[in-house]
């Protein structure tokens, strides 16, 4: 009988750390955030579709990234520091946080990354398929976004981006600069969401405030109309949004782009 109250005890023990009991309580709360949201998708399901089909598909991609990311997530964990790779995939979805929580964006409207170069493109997208690389000659860099199936080692909160995300390397050498030093950024333009961009860092101080710790000015940003964005994830690729790369431009790089 003392045998099993030592072993008891021993189980509890690290309970009694008061760093290890932090940790503990916040990945309970945590876990229980994230039951609640499955089982509340779920149910969110049945009332779309009567299909049974539909709604264990739902619980399947909640439980699916943990089989598919959990092995190489395993093994960079074991060839890098734990402690730097934690503090840095926190640090970054705090980061796109406070971006959104700025720009008064949610979730559902996640925010694209900007690169340096087109090399950075084969370390965020799943596959680049052929198609992709010849708009990327064409337009980058330049005033082109294309949506890409992000690469399943890609840990960064985006938003809710479904799989994907948005690229686009820009025309301007202070960015590219930047972006050269400290890798890809995820970024949105200087104002408020649904007002009109910022093209200086004065209009964008005046938007944004004290939201925003630093404010770098490199002139004013020149042509304020927006990037083109293309879905690439699909067969075909197809126009999300009109802006500064016209549809009959793009199609004379890719003959078959849908309109949005």
């Amino acid at each position: 009988m003392g045998g099993n109250d030592g072993t008891a005890g021993a189980a509890w023990a690290p309970l009694s750390h008061p760093v290890f009991r932090a940790l503990w309580i916040a990945s309970l709360i945590s876990n229980v955030g994230t039951w609640m949201q499955n089982v509340g998708a779920a149910w969110a399901m049945t009332s779309l579709s009567p299909s049974p089909l539909m709604v264990a598909l739902v619980q399947s991609a909640t439980s699916l990234p943990v089989f598919v990311v959990g092995l190489p997530a395993g093994a960079v964990a074991d060839i890098v520091d734990r402690r730097r790779l934690l503090l840095v995939t926190q640090t970054w979805m705090l980061a796109v946080s406070a971006l959104l929580a700025a720009k008064g964006r949610g979730r559902d409207m996640p925010v694209p990354v900007l690169v340096g170069s087109w090399r950075a493109l084969d370390g965020l997208a799943g596959y680049v398929p052929p198609t992709v690389r010849d708009l990327v000659e064409a337009f980058w860099p330049g005033a082109l976004t294309l949506v890409v199936e992000h690469a399943p080692s890609l840990a960064w909160d985006l938003g809710d981006a479904r799989g994907t995300v948005a690229v686009r390397m820009p025309l301007h050498p202070v960015a590219l600069e930047l972006l050269g030093e400290i890798g890809p950024m995820a970024v949105s333009s200087a104002n408020r969401s649904g007002r009109p961009p910022a093209t200086s860092a004065a209009e964008a101080r005046e938007q944004l405030g004290y939201a925003v710790s630093v404010y770098l000015d490199a002139g004013p940003s020149g042509d304020p109309a927006p990037s083109t964005i293309v879905d690439v994830t699909g067969p075909v690729p197809r126009l999300l949004r009109a802006g500064a790369v016209g549809l009959d431009t793009l199609r004379e790089v890719v003959a078959g782009i849908e309109p949005g």
